[in-house]
């Protein structure tokens, strides 16, 4: 067999954790096809992978209705940018990474003008909410690479190949019983004292949400255990809001502010500080999956304004979102959510959870076969990426 052709990729990614699955599968890739070339749009750890970035990514990196109208004109000469780069240059493949509202909006319009490969990092939700986007996708998109082992089934029914690669959280760093023991002894909390974590979100609009909730719901749990510490570590954006709201809490928590530490510095602590928890209450997201990779046992609560609430109530397909228990087909996670996110009921799981060594183990059962259906003990998903991209285009070739 004579050498394969120089590969040439073209990369989109507008968030930092596109910029994290990015910059994996760059690293996988150049394992398996060492002269690789890629160019396009990534943040700093696709930069460290050897990625010439067109221009910022933070300029991609932009939330909701009223954050993108004023950029609008701006995105859209964006929008323009890539394709004709894309174009220009004919990489084997166009790899678009999360970020749809950008990124599906470049690939429809390569695909108007080229037969240049796609492929999109990351899934859509359809088996949670607005099941046509799959077919939406499957317009501009020849290859789908999915986090989740479900995901699949829901791409290929499209006609959209479509490769379960591992979710990213399998492959993060880990604290161990040490790091914990040495988080507890940092901040004065005893071996035997419960440790309830706190996660009421990461913007601005949940946690002002949330918070009041979450204080009123540790009130049945503090005056059980009274020598009970809480613990909330605080997202950069939000962590000056939130020491406002924990002033009306029925405990002062340790909140771990990462505003004053190195990023490296303030990660370590909080994954120290997960794995110390004793149960978590948290806001519904890919927190779950971080509390489940530290065996931490958790109560999920959420709750949006009240039209949001009734509207993705009515298009919801799925009776669970709880990562943990979807992924394992389980109900093993307590959920309050919209009309249910209220303290009483919350306090009551959490003080279940923190009573009931069953509760805890079942738990702790379920998280663990969530990270092997994940791809613990697999390939890197990077990896396992890279090299369903390369037989994609080797199926194609051939």
């Amino acid at each position: 067999m004579g050498a394969h052709p120089l590969r040439r990729f073209f990369l989109i990614a507008g968030e930092p954790s596109g910029d994290a699955l990015g910059a994996a599968l760059m690293a996988g890739m150049k394992q398996l096809d060492p002269d690789a070339v890629f160019t396009g749009v990534g943040g700093p750890l696709m930069q460290v992978e050897g990625l010439d970035s067109l221009f910022p990514m933070d300029e991609l990196s932009v939330m909701g209705l009223a954050e993108v109208l004023p950029k609008y004109r701006q995105l859209m000469r964006r929008i323009t940018q890539c394709t004709e780069a894309v174009v220009k240059m004919a990489p084997d493949a166009l790899i678009t990474i999360d970020s749809p509202d950008f990124c599906l909006r470049v690939a429809k319009r390569v695909k108007a003008v080229s037969d240049i490969r796609t492929v999109h990092y990351v899934a859509p939700t359809v088996w949670a909410w607005r099941p046509g986007r799959a077919a939406k996708m499957a317009q501009m998109i020849d290859h789908v690479l999915a986090l989740f082992p479900f995901e699949p089934p829901y791409m290929e029914a499209v006609g959209i190949r479509c490769d379960f690669v591992g979710h990213p959280v399998v492959s993060s760093p880990k604290a161990d019983d040490a790091d914990a023991a040495a988080f507890r002894a940092a901040h004065g909390i005893a071996a035997d004292a419960p440790l309830i974590l706190v996660l009421p979100g990461s913007r601005l609009g949940e946690v002002g949400r949330l918070a009041p909730i979450f204080g009123q719901a540790l009130a049945p749990v503090l005056a059980r255990h009274p020598e009970a510490r809480v613990v909330l570590p605080a997202a950069a954006p939000v962590a000056r809001q939130v020491q406002s709201l924990v002033k009306s809490w029925p405990t002062a928590p340790i909140i771990l502010d990462p505003r004053a530490r190195s990023k490296e510095d303030a990660l370590a602590e909080k994954r120290a500080a997960f794995r110390a928890a004793d149960v978590a209450l948290a806001a519904s997201g890919t927190v779950s999956l971080e509390l489940a990779a530290a065996q931490t046992p958790m109560v999920i609560a959420y709750d949006m304004n009240w039209f949001s609430r009734k509207m993705i109530a009515r298009m919801l397909r799925i009776d669970t979102v709880t990562l943990v228990n979807i992924v394992t087909d389980t109900r093993a996670v307590p959920e309050f959510l919209g009309d249910d996110c209220v303290p009483g009921p919350i306090g009551a799981a959490v003080l279940d959870l923190l009573d009931d060594q069953g509760a805890r183990a079942a738990q702790i059962t379920a998280a663990a076969e969530t990270m092997r259906l994940l791809g613990q003990g697999g390939e890197a998903p990077g990896l396992r990426a890279a090299r369903a991209v390369l037989n994609g285009l080797d199926k194609r070739q051939s």
